[in-house]
């Protein structure tokens, strides 16, 4: 029977990380687990840095943004001797599994972890980008959507008081899972993510047919991986008639409370993690497949692309005219 368990944030933080640490804890504990938080993600390992997760300590938690464990980049720990270091730590301390939070990044971690280490490994899904392998979608994503959705609702109230053209950037820089669906959300015009290129002279074509139809204003929603979008705006205002601001939400989609949705998802995956510790199963991530609570392959989710449905831009399109 598995004694102790620690659990780790590690990568860029979600709203909804501190309901699985606290999920975590509370179930662990009812199972009679010991659970230990090790703190500033993979750093926490390197520098044996860990604090006592108790069904106290973790209260009043769940409605906060970001994670009381912190997290950082830890290139140290991708270095020669890093993960060994790592393995030691969760050794002295007597730590049979090991509850990783974070995005593909962090499972990837716990992968190189598992071949140095015997404690168990499960992955938790949580990252605002949701483009982690399957799962349908991720902690904190829901939140992400709504932070930016209500902004971009903000904006366009004045970008339809000043018939103005607004680029916003949203965050991701390799995926457009949450441009997508914000863009979709908010009614954009057009919709600009990595995964389909556009030509300068086709978004501005959808401005200028915009434009015959009458329609004044139009909100762009922009994946910050797509391009520069401060060029973006200046070759659409020398292109078009219009008048065009860009607007950056930036950080504040990755903080905030988080929604009903990422609070319930991380109580769900959460305990199903500590479930599949207590069965003695190791280098799986848990995740949600058709509405229900799984489990799969903690390698596969770490090394293979997740699906963005592009047939959602074409929704999108149609109810854009």
């Amino acid at each position: 029977m598995t004694k102790t368990i620690g659990v780790v944030t590690s990568g860029g933080d979600a709203p909804g990380m501190n309901a699985a640490i606290r999920a975590v804890t509370r179930v662990g504990h009812s199972m009679g687990l010991q659970v230990l938080g090790f703190e500033r993600g993979w750093d926490g390992l390197l520098s044996n840095c860990y604090k006592k997760l108790t069904p106290r300590s973790v209260g009043g938690i769940i409605q906060l943004g970001g994670t009381i464990l912190h997290t950082l980049r830890c290139p140290t720990f991708e270095q020669p001797g890093g993960v060994e270091t790592g393995a030691e730590t969760l050794r002295q301390n007597n730590i049979d599994a090991l509850v990783v939070i974070g995005g593909d990044g962090s499972f990837r971690g716990a992968l190189a972890l598992s071949k140095k280490s015997d404690a168990l490994m499960i992955g938790i899904p949580a990252t605002i980008d949701n483009d982690v392998y399957g799962t349908d979608e991720t902690i904190g994503f829901d939140t992400a959507v709504n932070t930016a959705v209500e902004s971009i609702d903000k904006i366009r109230d004045t970008a339809i008081s000043h018939e103005r053209i607004f680029i916003v950037e949203v965050m991701g820089r390799k995926r457009g899972f949450l441009a997508l669906e914000v863009g979709m959300c908010v009614g954009a015009e057009v919709i600009l993510i990595p995964e389909n290129p556009m030509r300068l002279e086709d978004i501005c074509g959808i401005m200028n047919d915009n434009a015959k139809k009458g329609k004044r204003a139009g909100i762009i929603v922009a994946a910050e991986g797509f391009g520069n979008s401060s060029e973006i705006a200046q070759e659409i205002q020398r292109q078009t008639e219009f008048e065009v601001r860009l607007s950056i939400l930036g950080y504040s989609q990755r903080g905030g409370s988080p929604t009903a949705r990422s609070r319930l998802l991380a109580s769900l995956f959460a305990e199903r993690a500590v479930e599949l510790v207590c069965e003695g199963k190791s280098n799986l991530a848990v995740g949600l497949e058709r509405g229900v609570v799984t489990h799969f392959d903690l390698e596969k989710a770490a090394n293979n692309r997740k699906h963005l449905d592009l047939r959602l831009l074409k929704v999108a399109e149609m109810l854009s005219i």
